[in-house]
């Protein structure tokens, strides 16, 4: 027999089922326009986030509207400014030179003088974002002329301040601009404090002096002195196959440089002298064991580093007179005599 319901218990239960779908259904609404609130939500343009600066990169860049932020950014500069205010500014102007290239290219040489203003700071901090931040507008083309004008300044930082973020930041900018020429009698100043960097343990820092020593070693007037600088008696720990292969180029570079350079007819003319500790001692003098160093590079894991110990073995082997083929390079030096 069949059970009967009373009219009633049946409308209830349609009741609590209707009741529990209208619950159900009002939750799933409920969590869908959080979590749209949540896709819309955009921080305020007064935020300092990277977030914050890259939505603008993209959204105000992509539709042609100037985002005023980076103008804002520079005006809040010129106010009197604690050193950590400054540094979280020129941090921020930094990204939004890279991100907002209308905007950045929109700026004036005001602008960048008061940039190099802060290279007068006191604080380190401040002087090393400040630095970051000229480098980022060296990228465009237009500012590099009035950038130049703080190389001198840039130059007495890293050789006076020993500090290796300082440093980094200090010589990516160098190797960022052409030097001119009078820049030269600070740039022989600062040599040794370089040559410091190059010897220092921090890896970065000594990438880039490599880079900028490499640089200085295609000057002619600034040759000698580089030669003639001195160095540490373990100078060739430089060239051990254990160093990062980023480090052992840069500095194989450098060597092939000095090379070329005391090789070439011009140098050569002149009988030049040098101190028993200098850096051409080290690298070209009778007791030097580079030979050693190179031969065991030209079997590094690393392609580049190999090529490029190559390239310096052919350039002591190859003093570069006009007119002389490869084909009959004799050995400049006792390095790889008896077939090495």
């Amino acid at each position: 027999m069949g059970v009967s319901v009373p009219p009633c218990l049946g409308q209830l239960d349609i009741r609590k089922t209707v009741v529990g779908l209208a619950m159900g259904a009002g939750a799933i609404y409920l969590l869908y326009k959080a979590i749209r609130a949540g896709i819309k939500c955009q921080p305020p343009l007064c935020s300092n986030s990277p977030i914050c600066i890259a939505r603008l990169a993209i959204e105000r860049e992509r539709h042609g509207r100037d985002s005023g932020e980076l103008r804002r950014l520079l005006n809040s500069l010129e106010c009197k400014q604690d050193e950590y205010a400054k540094s979280m500014i020129l941090h921020s102007i930094t990204r939004c030179v890279y991100l907002l290239e209308a905007e950045a290219s929109a700026c004036s040489t005001d602008d960048i003088v008061l940039v190099g203003s802060m290279l007068d700071d006191k604080d380190n901090s401040v002087k090393i974002q400040a630095l970051n931040t000229l480098k980022a507008f060296s990228g465009i083309r237009k500012f590099r002329l009035k950038i130049q004008e703080h190389s001198i300044k840039v130059l007495e930082l890293i050789s006076t301040i020993w500090d290796s973020e300082l440093h980094v930041a200090g010589l990516r900018l160098l190797n960022n601009l052409p030097l001119p020429d009078f820049v030269h009698p600070q740039l022989r100043r600062v040599m040794p404090a370089l040559m410091e960097i190059l010897q220092s343990d921090y890896i970065l820092a000594q990438v880039q002096a490599a880079r900028l020593l490499s640089y200085l070693a295609q000057k002619n007037d600034l040759l000698y002195d580089l030669l003639n600088c001195q160095v540490h008696s373990n100078f060739l720990n430089l060239f051990q196959s254990t160093q990062p292969g980023g480090l052992l180029f840069e500095v194989l570079v450098f060597a092939e440089r000095l090379s070329e350079g005391q090789n070439s007819p011009h140098y050569r003319a002149v009988k030049w002298h040098y101190n028993e500790q200098s850096l051409h001692e080290a690298l070209f003098g009778d007791e030097s064991r580079l030979a050693d160093r190179l031969l065991t590079l030209v079997i590094h894991p690393e392609e580049e580093v190999q090529i490029q110990a190559c390239k310096v073995i052919v350039s002591l082997q190859c003093p570069q007179d006009v007119g002389v083929r490869p084909s009959s390079c004799q050995p400049s030096h006792s390095y790889f005599n008896n077939g090495e």
